[in-house]
């Protein structure tokens, strides 16, 4: 069935992958970026099922101007998919206090806007569906990814929660934990280095950000693959509350859920027994 689907970030990378697999599908498209002509030019020039519009998600203006803009061009919206993402990567200390803000401006509070202006729609339509892209980053931290885990993790406990907030509404949530594809992350429009530099993470830093940057376009996950699947389960009629994609991330997502049964059990005997029982020491 055909369904008019918002996608964030839709510029390039896998949002422009999400846009152009959703068209040829036969849905109605809203993709946003902040330069329309080059989504616009990305997705192959003007269509009657795509409507470009701008959008910075950081932006909660843009964010409400934009889902006017879709009510008014196709008369609802059935789905969102939050995209929009970008990463600052490095060692704590070495990423700036500002740098840690624009991280979750861009990747925890641009989807809030997003998703606080679209609710009101979906909830007057008693339908709808919520796709937010997290990462394995934010299941699992890792070695030079404190701020973009934190801001995943932080996306991942929003979604989470938001379940239950919307289901009464009918409106689904899904939460999608890809692991490493070919999309746009780690070039440098998508990537921050960190601000700062301190001499004890020097000889840990450089080899760091060479093999980032070695690793784009060698990623094992096809972004085209990711997006159809993405449709796949915006058209299921229970959609999944986690989507974990790729085999790597579907590996990572293992190990962790082991590690925490397994710390779980080692914290029994002391942490078991913390109930209140009227008597203090």
């Amino acid at each position: 069935m055909s369904k008019v689907i918002l996608v964030t970030g839709a510029g390039r990378g896998l949002g422009t992958d999400i846009a152009r697999e959703a068209l040829a599908a036969g849905h109605q498209v809203v993709a946003t970026g902040r330069r329309p002509d080059e989504v616009e030019k990305s997705l192959g020039g003007p269509q009657d099922n795509l409507l470009v519009t701008r959008l910075d998600v950081t932006s909660p203006e843009d964010a409400e101007a934009t889902v006017q803009a879709a009510v008014d061009r196709f008369g609802r919206i059935d789905v969102l998919i939050n995209n929009a993402g970008n990463l600052f990567t490095g060692y704590f200390e070495e990423i700036s206090p500002a740098q840690m803000r624009k991280q979750f401006e861009t990747n925890l509070f641009g989807p809030m806007n997003v998703t606080r202006a679209i609710l009101p729609i979906l909830r007057k339509q008693r339908a709808g569906h919520v796709i937010t892209i997290t990462s394995t980053a934010g299941l699992v931290g890792m070695e030079f990814t404190s701020a973009y885990a934190a801001s995943k993790f932080a996306e991942e406990g929003w979604m989470e929660s938001l379940r239950y907030d919307v289901e009464p509404y009918n409106i689904h949530t899904t939460i999608v934990e890809p692991g490493y594809f070919r999309t746009e992350l780690l070039v440098d429009g998508s990537t921050t280095w960190p601000e700062l530099s301190i001499d004890d993470y020097a000889p840990r830093t450089a080899p760091r950000i060479e093999g980032m940057k070695s690793m784009n376009g060698r990623q094992p996950g096809d972004p085209a693959k990711l997006a159809r699947a993405l449709l796949t389960i915006a058209q299921q009629e229970e959609p999944l509350l986690r989507f974990v994609a790729g085999a790597d991330a579907i590996e990572a997502a293992e190990a962790k859920a082991k590690e925490l049964l397994a710390q779980a059990e080692a914290s029994r005997e002391l942490g078991g027994a913390l109930a209140y029982d009227g008597h203090h020491a």
